[in-house]
């Protein structure tokens, strides 16, 4: 965890000059992890649409009038499938998504066979199926589940203006039951809400004060959905982005920072100044979920043109190069 990082310390952290914070995200990354590898995953939707929550950018809420053609829990057969041509592309990690609320015992099961499978790939796998019960949580752990992903979304503060059929300490008390079981923790959020810097502050905050931090923190940056009440948003600036990105890998270095959702509307130079910020995953497949993503070719020839290098075999967060400590050394600069 974090040493003695407050909300000011981060504000600060938002607002030194570009450069600078970019050679601090760099300097940070490199003493944990290689500089020109990213791990690459597949995300794949397992049942979608017709959820009952009311998620203000999400296309498979039942609440709004979306693009979505609503589909049925897949079978477990098909996942490993799906999760085999994942595997022949170079992914490494296989994510399985749900558009539920939570998963109910019934469903427990099929989501069991499933990680069965998966890990019988030699695969790691993660799932986001929503609210947890502890329970739940040791069976997913039991049956091999490497990560559970449960994301925050945004600050507390803005929390209530996204979502309001659950509360941002109902998403605090799942990832509890998934760490008090032994899971990974993939948590993180999505940028370009209309949400305030302030709020990206209290966001990072939340994330950097985990103890421990999550393994695997996704940013995001919101694709406005048509249907949705985000739709016509106004997008987060590029450069406000890339700090963000900056800042989570100061705050929390032996994390996996995943560039997630939006990609497909980034230009290479942009996606090129994350990398350098520190983002170091990506998904990638035409899809996440139901969102347009980059074509695995055109990651290739970005990744060639760049000098990166996919990680091979399951890769463990966090494995320092150098065994430091987890700690931010910029804290002196940043409180002068």
């Amino acid at each position: 965890m974090v040493e003695k990082i407050s909300q000011c310390d981060i504000g600060k952290l938002f607002d030194m000059a570009f450069a600078d914070l970019l050679w601090e995200a760099q300097r940070v990354h490199r003493l944990h992890f290689d500089a020109n590898q990213l791990q690459v995953s597949t995300l794949a939707s397992i049942k979608t649409g017709a959820c009952s929550e009311d998620c203000k950018y999400c296309s498979q809420s039942a609440h709004y009038d979306t693009f979505v053609e609503n589909e049925k829990l897949l079978k477990p057969d098909f996942i490993i499938q799906e999760a085999k041509a994942a595997k022949s592309r170079g992914a490494t990690r296989f994510c399985m998504g749900a558009a539920w609320r939570r998963l109910h015992d019934r469903d427990l099961p099929q989501m069991v066979e499933a990680i069965f499978g998966v890990k019988s790939l030699g695969l790691e796998a993660c799932m986001t199926l929503g609210e947890l019960s502890a329970s739940q949580a040791l069976a997913l752990k039991a049956a091999g589940l490497d990560y559970y992903n449960h994301n925050i979304d945004t600050s507390e503060q803005y929390y209530k203006k996204i979502v309001s059929t659950h509360t941002f300490d109902d998403r605090l008390k799942t990832l509890q039951h998934v760490r008090q079981a032994g899971l990974k923790v993939c948590c993180g959020g999505i940028m370009g809400m209309g949400e305030s810097r302030e709020d990206r502050v209290s966001f990072l905050y939340t994330l950097a004060s985990l103890s421990p931090q999550p393994e695997s923190v996704p940013i995001n940056r919101l694709i406005p959905i048509e249907g949705t009440p985000l739709e016509s948003v106004a997008p987060i600036d590029d450069i406000e982005f890339v700090r963000t990105i900056a800042v989570a890998r100061i705050l929390m270095p032996q994390t996996m920072i995943r560039l997630s959702a939006g990609r497909a509307d980034m230009s290479d130079a942009m996606q090129a100044l994350c990398f350098l910020a520190g983002a170091n995953s990506i998904f990638y497949g035409d899809k996440l979920l139901t969102a347009e993503n980059p074509q695995i070719d055109k990651d290739y020839d970005l990744m060639k043109k760049l000098g990166i290098k996919k990680m091979g075999g399951v890769q463990t967060e966090g494995a320092s190069l150098s065994g430091t400590s987890n700690r931010i050394d910029c804290l002196t600069v940043c409180n002068d």
